[in-house]
């Protein structure tokens, strides 16, 4: 790390002209940003618009191939995180990087520059967490803990460097509702004491509430900086996107059609050490309807994909029904040749194979599809599925040839949706289907979701927005601990008591809603 001296500034941070180009792409193209003292800064942008790298560059994780970067006046080049955390900058990834059986002291010391003794540590950490109304205790480990008290600890991590400048990726991507507020509050008191935020989410009606400015990339450049305050998520989209997005369409419920697919007193013990067993699970989605299933990441949601996909398989052959046949002792082959597509929650290890083209990971599911021919692979086939998916779902890439890999997460993540929708399923079980994802991809995401509906599919949507399931679901169950409550019509749901039930209490509705109602489709 290298500085020069220079006057005085009313910036802590301040990026003049920061480039990086990659071989297929420009990342930021003459990116500048600047940050007060205590200001909460806001970036968005479309998936691919240079977010991510930008925040690398900051954080030393990234060189820039041309550019200035001012810290309190003086220009500096980060060479490595290190040199970040030594002036003054800390960053709380969107994963989590702690280990599971180590204590909160322990990890945190892992991160320090010394090396601390815990019983010091632990009383900085309790004071720190007291401070900033972050309560956890050092001593216990990490894998006891829900995902809102592990961001607590990453956030206590960085606090204890001390930083001036701290950086949140997607902070609040796993949270509940009302721990959405709680931090909120923790956000605002850590910028009242000087220490300036740069939040980076696709959530617009957070950064309305709790930030002060916002700059918005597009395509690598700055195309606009603003007061979200004064701004509505549409006038932001606006900027972010170029154009004014369509809402999603919303039609008429189909009613009385048939169940297909049906889950009754499921019960699937875990043997990972930090997973989830299922305890009596029921569920039944009838055609044209989507049940949505809300939940706080880590609550058996991975456990329940599995079941339903016949990645995991059960003795019990009518656990799982689909259209009246049993399935649960099927493997995922053979379910899908029954009609049922799945798509997993991680789109980079489980939903493709990143250093394989998009033609070829049109196989990994869609091999019915025109793809392979009397048992060869046709990569006529192959390619046309591709060139199909990336048209119909507005996918940003090179071709059918780009590797996985090198799409962006939304369009990764549109390419993974498209590829099982297009195969016209009859049933669809899909995870945190825009976890990550742009306001634009989200909406083409989810509007596709919606047609497949109208189209007589049974869907299940595991998330954790809640906003995306009271959108898209005609009906809301809530898993907690293993468990999943009955249910209830999104129009009997309301947020907070979705937020309660996420956090294991009771899922309670408007007085007068029956459970005939709730299913009277």
């Amino acid at each position: 790390m290298s500085s020069s001296a220079a006057a005085p500034s009313e910036y802590r941070l301040e990026l003049r002209g920061i480039r990086k180009a990659y071989p297929s792409v420009i990342a930021n193209d003459g990116v500048e940003l600047r940050v007060a003292p205590g200001e909460i800064h806001a970036v968005v942008g479309e998936n691919g618009a240079g977010k991510s790298t930008l925040m690398k560059i900051i954080y030393g994780m990234v060189r820039p191939d041309a550019g200035d970067m001012l810290w309190n006046g003086r220009e500096v080049e980060i060479a490595s995180p290190a040199d970040a955390q030594r002036l003054g900058i800390g960053m709380v990834f969107q994963h989590f990087a702690l280990f599971d059986t180590l204590t909160v002291a322990e990890n945190i010391a892992l991160a320090m520059p010394d090396k601390p003794r815990l019983d010091a540590l632990s009383r900085d950490i309790s004071a720190m967490a007291e401070r900033y109304g972050l309560p956890i205790d050092p001593r216990r480990h990490i894998y006891t803990m829900s995902v809102g008290e592990r961001q607590r600890v990453e956030i206590v991590r960085a606090l204890l460097q001390h930083p001036q400048l701290l950086i949140l990726d997607e902070p609040t991507s796993v949270l509940t509702p009302q721990a959405v507020e709680t931090l909120f509050v923790t956000l605002r008191q850590i910028a009242a004491d000087g220490c300036s935020i740069l939040y980076i989410s696709h959530k617009l009606n957070e950064i309305q509430a709790l930030c002060h400015s916002a700059t918005i990339l597009r395509g690598g450049k700055v195309t606009g900086v603003c007061d979200p305050r004064q701004e509505s998520p549409a006038s932001m989209a606006r900027l972010m996107t170029g154009n004014d997005l369509a809402a999603v369409r919303q039609r008429r419920q189909m009613k009385g059609q048939p169940v297909r697919l049906e889950v009754e007193k499921l019960d699937l013990p875990t043997d990972d050490p930090f997973g989830t067993t299922l305890r009596d699970i029921n569920l039944s989605v009838r055609g044209g309807e989507i049940l949505g299933i809300a939940g706080v990441s880590g609550n058996g949601q991975a456990e329940l994909l599995a079941a339903l996909s016949g990645e995991a398989t059960l003795s019990q052959r009518q656990t799982i029904r689909i259209d009246g046949r049993p399935v649960g002792h099927l493997d995922p082959l053979r379910r899908r040749a029954l009609g049922l597509c799945s798509v997993p929650e991680d789109r980079l290890h489980q939903g493709s194979v990143p250093s394989l083209p998009l033609s070829e990971n049109v196989l990994l599911t869609a091999n019915r599809k025109g793809a392979v021919e009397k048992g060869m692979i046709s990569f006529r086939g192959v390619t046309a599925f591709a060139e199909r998916c990336i048209k119909a779902f507005d996918v940003r890439c090179s071709g059918p040839q780009a590797q996985a890999g090198s799409l962006s997460g939304g369009n990764l993540q549109k390419f993974i949706i498209g590829r099982e929708i297009l195969q016209e399923p009859g049933v669809l079980v899909v995870s945190q289907p825009t976890w990550g994802v742009d306001v634009g991809a989200a909406i083409v995401i989810r509007q596709a979701l919606l047609d497949l509906r109208d189209r007589g599919a049974a869907i299940v949507v595991i998330s954790e927005e809640l906003d995306e399931l009271f959108e898209i679901a005609d009906r809301i169950a809530v898993i907690a601990g293993g468990r999943l409550t009955e249910a209830v019509s999104r129009e009997a749901a309301n947020r907070d008591a979705i937020g309660i039930a996420m956090a294991g209490g009771e899922l309670k509705v408007e007085e007068g809603t029956t459970q005939e109602m709730a299913h009277a489709l």
